[in-house]
């Protein structure tokens, strides 16, 4: 049966979603009506689709309430190809900023939301100007279980493959390293990665060329490109962005620094790392803009 389905294209950095609401989790959505919504030439298009539902009203999710009760929403994000993921840094940014227009919460600057996600509750913050600030919690380094560890990575366009560092922020990443921005500018990412060993989850694969001088002013620069599993290349990735900035502080050694800007084909991100009892956590600023809203039959 087809209906008329209430959206809104939003996008953080040129990562673009389109997001549809569904408070009381009555929607009854196929991976494919998913793919179809993001699909850019016979749907909105865009690397993603995010439904707003209700923690209590997602069944599958609806225990992180137990551990959080101030989680009232869930962001469930899926990928371009209609599959789900855990967790989507540009994608959190935008969707309060969706939740803010669409009257579902009211907050201030300064003001801190719990949201859900499939990699646990979130604390997002909202800042000046249009930009949203996202705990994205303890991360993760070369653990075979949330990311690839001691990886390969083949690209077109690289000479040879090169070692991946694996990064969890959540999901799921492996950071490259690349001398220069020649060799980020020469890789064709409509094409994806090799990954060896294979990473069965799927990983998204992040390349990244340090700045000269790497820190000015105190703060960490690296520029980046992203090939995201169930997208392809896309103009930015948060949580890549926070895993490149984490791997590059690694190579550096212990006098790099806790705050970086990273700069992707969509804009700059900014990344903080910073300590929690219970351990190190990482966060993601930058912008998130809502563009039109219309309406399409599902």
């Amino acid at each position: 049966m087809t209906r008329a389905l209430k959206f809104t294209k939003g996008h953080g950095t040129g990562n673009d979603f389109v997001l549809i609401s569904d408070p009381d989790g009555q929607l009854d959505l196929t991976p494919r009506d998913y793919a179809f919504l993001a699909d850019r030439h016979v749907g909105v298009g865009g690397d993603g689709v995010i439904r707003a539902v209700k923690t209590a009203n997602f069944p599958e999710w609806s225990h992180l309430l137990d551990a959080d009760p101030d989680a009232e929403w869930f962001m469930d994000y899926r990928n371009n190809d209609g599959s789900d993921a855990e967790m989507c840094g540009n994608g959190i940014r935008v969707y309060l900023a969706y939740l803010l227009a669409e009257g579902l919460v009211s907050l201030k600057q300064g003001d801190r939301i719990a949201i859900g996600t499939r990699a646990g509750v979130k604390d997002v913050q909202v800042g000046a100007n249009g930009t949203f600030r996202v705990d994205l919690g303890r991360w993760s380094m070369g653990d075979d279980e949330l990311a690839p560890a001691d990886a390969v990575i083949g690209a077109h366009g690289l000479d040879v493959a090169r070692p991946a560092l694996g990064i969890s922020v959540g999901n799921p990443h492996a950071v490259v390293a690349l001398a220069n921005d020649a060799e980020l500018k020469a890789l064709d990412l409509t094409l994806p990665p090799v990954v060896e060993p294979v990473f069965g989850p799927g990983v998204n694969v992040e390349f990244v060329v340090p700045a000269e001088p790497l820190v000015d002013d105190g703060i960490g620069r690296i520029s980046m490109r992203v090939h995201e599993r169930g997208v392809g290349e896309t103009l930015s990735c948060g949580t890549g962005a926070a895993a490149a900035a984490l791997a590059t502080r690694h190579w550096a050694g212990a006098s790099a620094p806790h705050n970086w800007r990273v700069e992707v084909p969509g804009g700059t991100l900014g990344v903080q790392m910073f300590p929690t009892e219970e351990g190190e956590h990482v966060s993601l600023s930058g912008p998130a803009e809502l563009v039109y809203s219309g309406i399409i039959a599902v």
